[in-house]
């Protein structure tokens, strides 16, 4: 899993870190050149210590042994905490851009994009701050442990190269049985996981159509099938892990036996023979580790594929001209949308113009193509053919940054974030309690604020669900007003307001009006409607007709008496 081997923006990230990588191979080199001690030690005992009976020698010999490898601990432990600043650092460069590209591909549809992407990004820094990385680090010296062994005995020497061929081919047969598995498990890992986030998302209405106990059963059918697969996965890797230990003894043991009948012949020392054990068994060490953390390493290489791919797809910002605020006209030109994923367009061939300053209502049947049409006014969506231009500026191509401060949008489903009344007001920048206070008087909930527990620090939970439907749905339009926006997109403001909430979302759009800002308004209720200046007809996703209110509903008036005049 080289550098060379990993594209675009994961590859920079990974190569800023190259002075690390090039500090961890001098490490693993000195660590492993450390590692010779012991053949060294136990070659001079058999051969000189033995023989010689000269105490002051082993005394040296084992003062330099111990004093060797405690420096060669020192280094593996600097080397391990190494690891874990490069893992820190390479999870902060990539952190931001990950949670960008993840969101990103939401709104393109894929709904489990965030919960996948930060998951192999665990897995990544995971695998960077563990053992499996060292594994690749210790395995290039392998050769130097060999060319000892070579330098002892050459019948020896060609003993440990087959050896190590065969846990070479013993690790590549563990990969190949092991990868379909992997792959089915990491598959229904990720649906179990995206099935049970939304079963808890709608938990209220599992629980009020007695959908639970189906519910379960289909999430633990994912979980039996995991465990399955898990199961096998399991065995795969004790198996293996246990061939290649007895392979590992096996080979040290013959080794041994080998070298005793070599020494017999006269052809090697009794030192040789022992150095020859333990260098083999430091030769052999990295292969059987790689077999060990073979499950760790694969999730690693899937991981850095599936982020390889997703970072391109976010936009990096680059220096740009930032546009000044829009005045609030709009053009749709011969619009097509479809939803994000999707070929089959909802909306064809839209074209109308809105003067600055305007209120717009949006009317149809349901799946006409009125929220579509509301998210493509914002940009959330994006065009198939056509566009909408704020100003002349086609919105979809502007930097959210940059734009959405101007933008209001107040959607159907209100979504609030688990922080406090005035964090979600201000869309969580920096509080500005003279902002927030406006946008609350103007959406006609301060008065209810100040009501909460704490008022304005009152903490609201994930998705607000302290609150009831009507409040959330206010909130969210001081949400939507916040700042100074020129666009808003109100997707049925009224649909979970109460009478008093009704009166303060006119009072509200008429103060928006008296500022000049241009505002859609997607409902069916007559009492916004009238607040209007034109209205836009949507039909099976195209205009039916764009005209001023009066004249839409003296056609409507007309169109029901001419309905009952032929019933009659």
């Amino acid at each position: 899993m080289s550098v060379t081997g990993i594209r675009g923006e994961l590859a920079d990230a990974v190569g800023d870190l190259k002075h690390g990588f090039v500090a961890l191979g001098m490490f693993s080199f000195c660590i492993n050149m450390m590692l010779l001690m012991p053949a060294i030690y136990m070659l001079q005992v058999y051969d000189r210590v033995l023989t010689s009976r000269n105490e002051g020698t082993l005394l040296a010999l084992s003062a330099l042994l111990v004093g060797v490898l405690a420096i060669e601990a020192l280094l593996d432990a600097i080397r391990s905490r190494l690891l874990g600043r490069m893992s820190a650092e390479l999870d902060q460069r990539l952190d931001g851009k990950v949670f960008d590209a993840a969101f990103r591909r939401s709104l393109a549809g894929d709904a489990g994009a965030p919960t996948e992407a930060f998951n192999d990004l665990n897995k990544l820094r995971e695998f960077v701050a563990g053992k499996g990385l060292l594994t690749l680090f210790d395995a290039p010296w392998v050769p130097i442990f060999l060319l000892a062994i070579f330098l002892l005995d050459p019948v020896l020497g060609q003993f440990a190269f087959v050896s190590m061929l065969f846990l070479v081919a013993l690790a590549w047969y563990n990969q190949v049985r092991t990868k379909v598995n992997m792959t089915a498990a990491g598959k229904l890992t990720s649906l179990a996981q995206e099935e049970a986030t939304s079963q808890l998302r709608n938990f209220e209405v599992i629980a009020a159509l007695g959908m639970l106990s189906r519910f379960r059963g289909r999430w633990l059918d994912h979980q039996r099938g995991l465990r399955k697969l898990s199961g096998k996965l399991g065995d795969q890797a004790a198996m293996f892990g246990s061939i290649s230990r007895y392979a590992r003894l096996v080979l040290q043991s013959s080794i041994l036996g080998l070298g005793a009948w070599l020494v017999l012949q006269g052809e090697l020392t009794a030192g040789g023979m022992i150095a020859a054990s333990i260098l083999l068994g430091r030769s052999l060490s990295p292969f059987d580790l790689l077999i060990s953390h073979w499950s760790s390493i694969s999730k690693a290489k899937d991981a850095v594929t599936r982020l390889s791919t997703l970072l391109p797809t976010r936009k990096p910002s680059e220096p740009h001209v930032v546009l000044p605020r829009p005045t609030g006209r709009v053009s749709v030109e011969a619009l097509s949308v479809a939803a994000p994923g999707q070929q089959r367009p909802i909306l064809r061939n839209i074209t109308f113009e809105v003067a600055p300053g305007s209120l717009i209502g949006i009317v149809g049947s349901s799946g006409s193509g009125k929220s579509t049409l509301g998210r493509a006014l914002l940009g959330i969506w994006q065009p198939m053919a056509g566009a909408v231009r704020l100003d002349g500026a086609a919105v979809h191509q502007l930097q959210r940054d940059d734009i959405g401060p101007w933008l209001g949008f107040l959607p159907q489903d209100v979504e609030l974030f688990d922080g406090t009344v005035a964090e979600n007001i201000c869309r969580f920048t920096p509080i500005d309690s003279a902002k927030i206070i406006e946008s609350a008087k103007t959406a006609g909930v301060h008065e209810l604020i100040l009501r909460m527990p704490n008022g304005y620090e009152t903490r609201i939970g994930q998705g607000g669900l302290v609150l009831s439907g009507g409040q959330r749905q206010r909130l969210g339009l001081a949400r939507a007003v916040f700042g100074d926006p020129a666009i808003l997109v109100l997707d049925e403001p009224n649909a979970s307001l109460d009478e008093a909430g009704d009166e303060a979302l006119l009072a509200a759009l008429r103060k928006l009006k008296d500022q000049g800002r241009t505002v859609f308004v997607i409902s069916h209720r007559m009492n916004v409607l009238q607040l209007v200046d034109h209205i836009v007809v949507m039909e099976s996703g195209a205009l039916k007709l764009f005209a001023p209110r009066s004249d839409v509903m003296k056609a409507a008036n007309q169109a029901r008496m001419g309905a009952r005049a032929s019933i009659a």
